[in-house]
């Protein structure tokens, strides 16, 4: 039977590997085809992207398109811009640029915060020229020495898979065609070309790992595993394996524990210690939350398992927290600071977590006599407030929001209408009835629309 998948034409100069690699992954990922991107620093390796890929392109009818991040940490940045720029027009190529400010931040080195804000600026250039993917230069070297750096940081399945040929993130498809091709191969094929490539001197420091790694320990795995770095790419290949195995079996243990937004914590109470650890990595996973350290993974299990149902348990984690609710753990935005703003008649006032709605009603609602003459503000909570409800006594606003369901985490947050001093009323809690309007009287609903 003849095979009926696209196949895209590579040059036949590219035949040995890179070029191929290429099309292939290209048919492999969009086989209906599409707008692509390729990542372009002007180094050798993205040099070597580009032409290969500008060949399938323009042998394809792809409409390929390079993206170039300007970091400014060299005094060469301007010029190796200019000359990504004249590579992309001497290969009909169209070349789009972004500049980004790599802050100098002592908690972050400046190689982490520099990728970080080069992924966000190719995925911002993604979106602004709608293409289907994006093209990125690592290589079979580079996998290698991303297993090495991994093994090092202790990591587990996940981050011993490395770099994924393909993958999707910050709603952007990424493709790295090729990490199957040694940096042997890529030297190659640009000496046969005879391709120009910048050297970025970022490339020899030393104070950076993967660096010294290169320049140290490579040479001596070379001489006595000869092998390298194709063991360790299939080393890769196995934890991937793995890893999915994982992923597999979180997904059942999540069937009937996991709403899609929340975790059923008897469930993560009754699974082992290694099955509930891998429930747990999931599902922060699917919140879109990396993976803490195995200690801090192991206390959050801890705590989110043995508090007692009523306890406050609030467990940060990369921006947002970890809390329990009726019986199930939720990941949120932390608490909002303490706020307080004058309310001038707008309809919508928006809070950091959430929007309030103020609309006029009739018979219900904050009576408009008592909105008329006086400051009115919205603030966060504070310690002791009370409100009476219907005919019932003063009570505690804390107590009324826990009954109508708002988690402890959202109470202080929970926007507060005040009438000068007077607390009149609370978004999901109710109106005091001293401010309540009467049947039939003018007044203004509070509604919570949280983020």
């Amino acid at each position: 039977m003849a095979d009926s998948r696209r196949s895209l034409p590579a040059d036949d100069r590219a035949h040995d590997g890179v070029g191929r690699a290429v099309a292939d992954l290209l048919v492999q990922a969009l086989p209906d085809g599409g707008g692509v991107g390729v990542a372009l620093s002007g180094g050798r390796d993205s040099i070597a992207l580009l032409d290969a890929a500008s060949r399938v392109a323009h042998r394809a009818g792809i409409a390929l398109v390079a993206f170039h991040v300007h970091h400014g940490l060299s005094p060469n940045a301007d010029r190796w811009s200019l000359f990504c720029r004249e590579a992309c027009a001497a290969r009909n190529v169209a070349f789009a640029s972004r500049h980004i400010c790599v802050p100098h931040d002592a908690r972050v080195s400046v190689e982490a915060a520099a990728r970080k804000l080069r992924y966000d600026a190719l995925a911002a250039l993604a979106r602004t020229h709608a293409v289907d993917a994006v093209l990125l230069g690592h290589h079979a070297d580079d996998q290698a020495e991303t297993v090495l750096l991994q093994l090092l940081r202790g990591a587990g399945p996940r981050g011993l898979a490395a770099m994924p040929g393909i993958a999707v993130d910050r709603g952007v498809r990424w493709l790295r065609p090729l990490l199957g091709i040694t940096r042997e191969a890529l030297d190659a094929y640009v000496a046969r070309e005879r391709l120009d490539y910048i050297d970025d001197e970022s490339n020899a420091d030393a104070r950076y790992r993967r660096n010294a790694l290169r320049a140290d320990v490579v040479p001596a795995l070379r001489a006595i595993a000869p092998g390298y770095p194709g063991t360790l790419l299939r080393a890769a290949r196995l934890q991937a394996e793995a890893a999915a195995l994982l992923d597999e079996l979180a997904d059942l243990d999540a069937r009937d524990a996991c709403d899609g937004a929340t975790l059923d914590r008897a469930a993560l109470r009754s699974l082992g210690a290694p099955r509930a650890r891998n429930l747990l990595r999931w599902f922060l996973r699917q919140h879109g939350l990396p993976a803490p350290s195995s200690a801090r993974l192991a206390e959050m299990l801890r705590q989110l398992t043995s508090a007692a149902g009523d306890a406050r348990t609030a467990l940060v984690h990369a921006g947002a927290e970890l809390g329990v609710h009726r019986g199930r753990v939720c990941v949120h935005p932390r608490a909002p600071d303490g706020y307080s703003l004058r309310w001038t008649g707008d309809g919508s006032i928006a809070l950091p977590h959430g929007t309030v709605v103020l609309s006029a009603t009739a018979g219900g609602g904050i009576a408009t006599r008592h909105l008329a003459g006086t400051a009115v503000t919205l603030r966060s909570g504070t310690p002791g407030e009370r409100l009476r409800i219907g005919g019932g006594l003063r009570r505690n606003v804390a107590d009324l929001l826990r009954e109508a369901g708002v988690p402890p985490w959202a109470r202080t947050g929970m926007p507060r209408v005040y009438c000068g001093d007077a607390l009149a009323a609370v978004a999901c809690a109710g109106v005091d009835t001293s401010f309540l309007a009467a049947p039939g009287e003018a007044g203004v609903a509070l509604e919570w629309r949280p983020v």
